[in-house]
C-alpha cells in the first residue's frame, strides 16, 4: 500500500504548482432567498465582477462556503455555477487543486451569445443587408489601415480557393461569409470580430436568400472580393469603399426582389 506523502512533500508539490488563493470570502455574498436562488446567486456574482472585487483568477470559495454565505443548498450553488460555466464567467475544474475559478469571457464567447440572441429573431434578409452596407463600409478604413501583409496573403488565398470552386460548381454561399469575416479580422479589433462572428447566422441567411433569386451569385462575386483585396493592399481606401458598396448594394437589391439580377 503507497505510503501518504509527508507535509514537507506535498508543501514542496505546492510550491511547484502554485494556484491563487481563493478570493476572499468574509462578507463578500449575502443571504438569498426567492424561487429563483440559483439567478440571484448568478446576478451577485456577476455584480462582483463589474465592481472588480472578483477578478479572473480568482477561486470562488468551496461549495460548503458557499452555500453557507448564500444561506441555500449544495444543489442550488452548482446550479448557479453551472450557469456561470456556460456563461464562460467560470471555470470548473477538478481535482484535490480545483475549483470555481472566475474567468474573463473571451469574444468568441460572447460572440456566441449574441449570435443565439440574432438567431432568434425575426431579422428579413433586407434587414441584415442594410446593416451590412452600414457596418461593413463603415470598417474599410480601418481595414486598409491596418490590414498586415499576412492578412493579405490570407484573403488572397481564399480568393484562390473560391476562384477554383466557382469553376468547379462547388462556391457556396458560406465560403462568401467566410471572406467576409476574414476582411473583418483585418481591423484587429476584438469588439468588432466578436460582432461579425455574432452576425454570422444572419449574414448566411441573408446571402442564401440573394443566392435563391440568382443561382449564379458568387460568380461576379467573388471576383469582386479579389479586387478588394488589391484595394487594400494598395491603401486605396476609396476604391475599396466603393467596390464593397457595390457589392453589398447588389445582393441588397436582390433580397428586395426588384428583379435587377446581374
Amino acid at each position: 500500500m503507497p505510503s501518504r506523502p509527508s507535509q514537507a512533500q506535498r508543501a514542496d508539490t505546492e510550491a511547484e504548482n502554485p494556484v491563487k488563493a481563493a478570493a476572499p470570502a468574509e462578507g463578500l455574498f449575502k443571504a438569498v432567498s426567492s424561487s429563483r436562488v440559483s439567478q440571484l446567486i448568478v446576478d451577485q456574482i456577476r455584480m462582483l465582477l463589474k465592481e472588480e472585487r472578483l477578478q479572473p483568477g480568482d477561486r470562488l470559495p468551496s461549495e460548503r462556503e458557499l452555500c453557507t454565505q448564500f444561506g441555500v443548498s449544495r444543489v442550488t450553488v452548482r446550479e448557479a455555477l453551472r450557469s456561470l460555466e456556460a456563461s464562460g464567467l467560470v471555470e470548473i475544474r477538478l481535482g484535490a487543486r480545483g475549483g470555481a475559478f472566475v474567468t474573463a469571457p473571451s469574444s468568441r464567447r460572447v460572440g456566441e451569445g449574441l449570435a443565439d440572441l440574432l438567431s432568434l429573431s425575426p431579422l428579413t434578409a433586407t434587414e441584415v443587408t442594410e446593416a451590412r452596407l452600414v457596418f461593413e463600409l463603415g470598417i474599410v478604413p480601418l481595414i486598409v489601415e491596418r490590414a498586415t501583409e499576412e492578412d493579405l496573403d490570407a484573403l488572397r488565398a481564399l480568393c484562390d480557393e473560391h476562384a477554383e470552386a466557382v469553376k468547379q460548381g462547388t462556391y457556396d454561399m458560406e465560403m462568401s461569409a467566410d471572406f467576409h469575416t476574414r476582411v473583418a479580422a483585418c481591423t484587429h479589433n476584438g469588439a468588432i470580430e466578436m460582432l461579425v462572428q455574432s452576425f454570422h447566422g444572419p449574414l448566411l441567411m441573408s446571402l442564401r436568400e440573394a443566392q435563391s433569386i440568382e443561382p449564379q451569385m458568387g460568380h461576379r462575386g467573388s471576383k469582386e472580393h479579389r479586387k478588394f483585396v488589391e484595394a487594400i493592399a494598395a491603401r486605396d481606401a476609396e476604391a475599396a469603399t466603393e467596390i464593397m458598396r457595390t457589392h453589398l448594394q447588389r445582393t441588397a437589391t436582390r433580397v428586395k426582389g426588384d428583379g435587377r439580377r446581374k
